[in-house]
């Protein structure tokens, strides 16, 4: 087999020719070679994409505010969790830490769709949390005035 032109190794390229088990290979073998930069590259989108556990902290900090079933709503603080301390600078720190992860996963796979849909998904969660950081300005009298809506000390 002839080496595949876009290959950063000497491994031949997987042939997908009339053989039915040539497509799960071409997959396999494209998903193990390292992105066009290298392999710093990837790890840094790679911690980047850590924001999930970011996310994951912030849904569970405010779904802690309130016992189920109860209709009063507090002002999000940080907790011990280090993930939440973005609340100090932020009113929606689950949508910074999405936007994160997409931007991670974008430079990761150096992929132009997902690149375009972190852009829109940025886009549609700044008007969304804009939103929010409205609403908590106006519900809250104490609301903490240095956050932001997004992204800390800019937007």
């Amino acid at each position: 087999m002839a080496p595949c032109p876009c290959a950063t190794s000497s491994r031949p390229a997987p042939t997908t020719g009339a053989s039915p088990h040539g497509w799960p290979i071409t997959l396999i073998t494209l998903s193990t070679r390292p992105p066009t930069y290298g392999a710093q590259q990837f790890n840094l989108a790679l911690a980047i994409f850590i924001c999930q556990l970011g996310n994951f902290s912030i849904h569970m900090a405010l779904r802690d505010l309130r016992p189920a079933g109860s209709k009063p709503r507090k002002i999000p603080y940080p907790t011990k969790n280090p993930f939440t301390w973005l609340f100090l600078l932020v009113s929606c720190p689950n949508y910074t830490y999405e936007v994160g992860s997409w931007i991670g996963f974008a430079i990761m796979t150096q992929c132009l769709p997902v690149a375009l849909f972190s852009l829109v998904g940025f886009t549609q969660m700044t008007i969304w949390a804009k939103g929010k950081h409205r609403s908590y300005l106006k519900e809250f009298r104490d609301y903490p005035p240095l956050r932001m809506p997004i992204i800390p000390f800019l937007l």
